[in-house]
């Protein structure tokens, strides 16, 4: 291959295998001196790891990136058009998946011992089409052309088991059980490097893949059964192929949890490995190994701990039970008892039938304890049972992750109080200790340094580089918000992020933005408790102010939305259909060009949001009051010099404590409000006392969004007026299109505006992931920094990869 035959992907995956080979021997030694040392690992179990692009971070992070620049401009290359060639490794549905990849390269920043665990799946999170305004998904093939970050380790293939029977015998006068006639999976791990800054210490993310014990029945192909030849190699490979199926149907929903427990006992089959390697007694295992539980999906961590060392290991339960109790810590992600996971007992009793007998002799003890407290209380113990009673019973994977670890943490400061108080209030009466908070983070590397090159270089020049690792140092920028030349700087970084991201979406789109104007955005998941709705309402209620005329001297808007629904989730979807709509309506009316348009990006993902971030000037995060856990996207915007628009719900309530209320646009109810006005609460009442909002409605409800196509937004009107608007909506609107008109108030004084974003950058050093890690690993863990020797530095050996 020459320059003439070579292609820029070519060039790409040369660049990143040079890249891995230079970090490779830095990876090795990273693992051998934990080995050495003996040292106490964290064992980060997560369904979803959002990574993105790894040759951009992994270069930044190696401190190459100049070398890398220079090196390819000699060969005629540019290092821009290079990394555009890297797909994004999808492996994640929204902030679950991206707080993850944050984690992991924190960890590896502060020199922490770690292992990430996941599933490498096929297909990622689906790639989000927009067809006549409607998503369709397309399936994510990620993997079509490689990997380099990644190296197979067939060496590490655990043995998975699924469905059969438990045979129960006697050994020594004790009852032991055996898990007969089983169907077989093997794992095959894959390997992918995470850099700390500085390229010291190189942990490892390993993610599983499926495979048939027998690729192909020879026999069966011979006799012209050719389906049947490769059924086992088919079932078993369907375990990782794609990211969240469908659960509207039992087969979906067996496959989640097939996936779940396929997950888990890789994962612990290789951390128990680790620790017998060692020959150290089982007492110890909590000293070697902290387990976190990323939300309720790695929940099965608990009987299968407890399987390993009963059935495997013959430890009696008592310190089997303790083993599991001190190795293990939950993470909550949600507020909604609805999103807890629960597995039906027939199916699990079908798939993982030594499981459930472990989880109901889990339970039967726990409800004795939990009987002391309670004493004549029947539903307090029916609301800790693990096991829910029904038409068909149900295992309650939030209460097994609960009972069965040392901690639970909530992820903001309301969303812990809010689970104490009102989720779980009886598991904090009974384990009042095990329950902290842990409030998210995001790495700065990625999100400032990475995202927002000009902005991290003037925020370099003025205070030094210090905040790239010790982002507390970030606040050094509070005195330069009143520095007028200063303030001048920040807008041109700002606007130039503007206009790269207008460039690229004329590009992609052939949209044209106005860079002067306001770019008011709400990028995340779409969900009814998000809002998305609430945010076109608003924007239906300036669209109609402009048409009226009663706002002549319009500050110009540009609202920009970006998400992807889950494929079953019908209102989600349309919610979709109902913004590109709007967009269609209101870009085509001369009567407010120049003044407000809308676009729907599609299939936002961790490249684009990079782009994003940086051009934002308003973020949206109007979740209803007591819905969001934490949200990490407001903590990306901050850092970037966005102010928030949004409800005291979250993480919000903590920006808000940091920035102070002069520079954040608060308004609509609060938990506190919500709760009280929610039983009583009428829609109809909020339609009939506002104008705007009625006139809003009725303008969707008279089909002028949807000309061809007439009553398709009736199921969006019903669900926020007949069916109660449970997300209360309209009864925060006129007070969110308050605050909008403060915001474009606020934004015609651009020296009032970019001091206080000013200001949101230097208040954003809380949000930082290495202050949350460092909290897990104190406070949860007990982990502690190892130093990795480095005796080469990664940009002299990338200088020799040039020579050889």
């Amino acid at each position: 291959m020459d320059n003439y035959t070579s292609t820029n992907h070519d060039r790409y995956l040369s660049l990143a295998l040079a890249i891995r080979d230079r970090l490779v021997n830095q990876w090795i030694k990273t693992q051998q001196t934990h080995h050495k040392q003996h040292v106490k690992r964290a064992y980060y179990l997560s369904l979803e790891f959002l990574i993105g692009r790894s040759m951009g971070m992994n270069v930044i992070n190696l401190r190459i990136d100049d070398a890398v620049a220079r090196a390819l401009e000699s060969l005629g290359y540019q290092w821009e058009e290079i990394r555009e060639e890297e797909v994004d490794a999808g492996l994640g549905n929204g902030g679950l998946g991206r707080l993850a990849a944050c984690f992991m390269e924190s960890l590896a920043t502060l020199n922490l011992p770690a292992f990430g665990y996941g599933l490498r799946y096929d297909y990622g999170i689906f790639r989000q089409g927009i067809d006549r305004g409607f998503q369709v998904e397309h399936p994510d093939d990620w993997l079509r052309r490689g990997n380099p970050w990644e190296i197979e380790r067939p060496e590490r293939s655990p043995l998975v088991r699924f469905g059969g029977r438990v045979e129960m015998f006697t050994e020594r006068g004790q009852l032991h059980a055996h898990w007969a006639e089983s169907e077989r999976v093997i794992g095959i791990a894959y390997d992918m490097p995470v850099v700390g800054y500085g390229g010291a210490t190189v942990n490892t993310l390993r993610l599983w893949s499926a495979r048939a014990p027998e690729e192909f029945d020879f026999s069966g192909f011979n006799q012209g059964d050719y389906v049947e030849a490769v059924r086992s190699k088919v079932t078993a490979e369907n375990l990782t192929k794609v990211l969240y199926p469908n659960d509207r149907l039992y087969l979906g929903k067996e496959l989640r949890l097939r996936q779940q427990y396929f997950f888990v006992a890789c994962s612990l089959w290789d951390i128990v490995r680790r620790f017998k390697a060692d020959g150290k007694p089982w007492a110890t295992f909590p000293d070697a190994a902290a387990i976190q539980l990323n939300d309720t999906h790695p929940s099965l961590a608990v009987p299968e701990l407890m399987r390993i060392l009963i059935d495997d290991e013959r430890l009696a339960w008592d310190e089997a039970w303790e083993i599991t109790v001190k190795t293990l810590a939950y993470t909550n992600h949600t507020l909604m008892p609805e999103a807890l996971e629960k597995w039906s007992v027939p199916m699990m009793e079908s798939l993982l039938p030594r499981h459930l007998q472990i989880i109901y002799e889990i339970n039967q003890r726990f409800l004795q304890r939990a009987a002391i407290f309670f004493p004549g209380d029947p539903q307090k113990l029916s609301a800790v049972s693990i096991i829910e009673e029904g038409t068909e019973k149900q295992v309650r994977m939030a209460n097994l992750a609960i009972v069965g670890s040392h901690s639970t943490n909530g992820v903001a400061e309301l969303h812990t109080t809010l689970l104490k108080e009102r989720v779980v209030p009886e598991f904090a009466a009974i384990f009042p200790d095990r329950f902290n908070n842990k409030t998210n983070g995001i790495t700065q590397r990625r999100w400032l340094l990475k995202a927002n090159p000009p902005l991290a270089a003037l925020i370099t020049e003025a205070i030094g580089d210090g905040w790239i690792t010790d982002f507390t140092q970030i606040t050094k920028l509070k005195p330069l918000a009143e520095d007028k030349d200063f303030r001048a700087r920040f807008r041109d970084v700002k606007r130039q992020a503007k206009v790269a991201l207008s460039g690229h979406l004329q590009r992609h789109h052939g949209w044209t933005l106005n860079p002067d104007s306001l770019f008011d955005v709400q990028i995340k998941r779409i969900h009814q408790y998000k809002r998305q709705l609430m945010d076109a309402l608003g924007i239906v209620v300036l669209y109609n102010r402009l048409r009226a005329g009663t706002m002549p001297d319009f500050v110009p808007r540009t609202f920009l939305f970006g998400g992807k629904a889950a494929p079953g989730y019908d209102l989600a979807k349309l919610t979709i259909k109902f913004i590109n709509n709007l967009a269609a309506v209101i870009n085509s009316d001369p009567a407010v060009r120049g003044k407000l348009s809308v676009h729907f990006l599609p299939n936002y993902r961790v490249s684009l949001a990079e782009r994003i971030f940086p051009a934002s000037d308003l973020s949206e995060q109007i979740s209803t009051a007591g819905t969001e856990a934490s949200g990490t996207g407001n903590m990306k915007f901050m850092c970037n010099g966005a102010l928030t628009i949004g409800t005291l719900d979250g993480a919000n309530i903590e920006i808000h404590e940091e920035v102070g209320d002069e520079n954040i646009f608060i308004f609509g109810l609060t938990a506190e409000q919500v709760a009280q006005v929610r039983p009583t609460y009428n829609p109809w009442e909020c339609y009939h006392e506002h104008a705007e909002t009625r006139h809003a409605i009725d303008l969707i409800s008279s089909g002028y969004f949807s000309v061809n196509e007439p009553g398709i937004f009736q199921p969006l009107l019903d669900s926020i007026l007949d069916h109660g608007d449970f997300y209360l909506c309209l009864a925060d609107l006129p007070a969110y299109v308050e605050a909008q008109c403060r915001a474009s108030e606020l934004y015609r004084d651009q020296e009032a505006w970019s001091r206080k974003a000013i200001l949101n950058v230097a208040c954003s050093s809380k949000f930082s992931s290495d202050r949350t890690i460092g909290q897990y690993a104190s406070e949860i863990w007990g982990v502690k920094p190892c130093t990795i020797d480095t005796t080469v530095s990664p940009e002299r050996t990338l200088e020799e990869a040039r020579r050889q």
